[in-house]
Formats: structure tokens, C-alpha cells, sequence
């Protein structure tokens, strides 16, 4: 089992910055990614950018947030981050990041999400 939480979440403005983390526990040696997702009211969620799980570092982007966001783990403390810079309204979104398991196609793990809502 695999526990997930997010942080960082909040009311910001277009062109600002914000950084969420996701913390994980449990069974984390079979962890293979993470991956932030979002979901705005009345829309599909989507993929926001993963990275592969204790330095494996592969890491990958979804094309409307190529070059403004980076995703980064810090494998001491189990965390990975998505640090946002110039966010736009479209940016807005409540951001659940997921573990991929070894061996599994598709994100078994989920977290409760942390709200971000970008204001003109």
C-alpha cells in the first residue's frame, strides 16, 4: 500500500509561482513514476508531468505546461514536487498526484489532491 499527499495548493495570480508536493509512505520500493494530474470543473482529468521514482529521473511534460513546470523528487524524504512558474488561468485545477507500480500499465495509488486557482 501506498499513501500519497499533497501540499502547496492556493489562490494565486496569472504569472505567479507555486510549488506542490507530494509526499509518499507506505510501500514506496514499489514505486516505478509519479505523476501530477489535474482536473478542472466539468473537464476530464489530465496529465500534468511525471517523473521516474528514486533517481531513475526520466521525466515527462504535458505540451501546454512544457517549460513552465518541473518535476523534481527528493528521494530522502519521499517527496516529488511540481514547481509551476508562470501559471495561467487555464493552469487552474484541483492537482492529485499518482504512483505507477512496477510491472502495472496504469496509476494504482492516488492522493486526495490540493486545489490551485488561477485568477486573472
Amino acid at each position: 500500500q501506498v499513501h500519497l499527499v499533497e501540499s502547496g495548493g492556493g489562490s494565486v495570480q496569472t504569472g505567479d509561482s507555486l510549488r506542490l508536493s507530494c509526499t509518499a509512505s507506505g510501500g514506496t520500493a514499489d514505486i516505478f513514476s509519479v505523476g501530477w494530474f489535474r482536473q478542472a470543473p466539468g473537464q476530464e482529468r489530465e496529465f500534468v508531468a511525471s517523473i521516474g521514482w528514486n533517481g531513475r529521473g526520466r521525466t515527462y511534460y504535458k505540451d501546454s505546461v512544457e517549460g513552465r513546470a518541473t518535476i523534481s523528487g527528493d528521494n530522502a524524504n519521499n517527496v516529488v514536487y511540481l514547481q509551476m512558474d508562470d501559471v495561467k488561468p487555464e493552469d487552474t485545477g484541483l492537482y492529485y498526484c499518482a504512483a505507477l507500480i512496477w510491472g502495472e500499465a496504469h496509476y494504482r495509488y492516488w492522493g486526495q489532491g490540493t486545489q490551485v486557482t488561477v485568477s486573472s
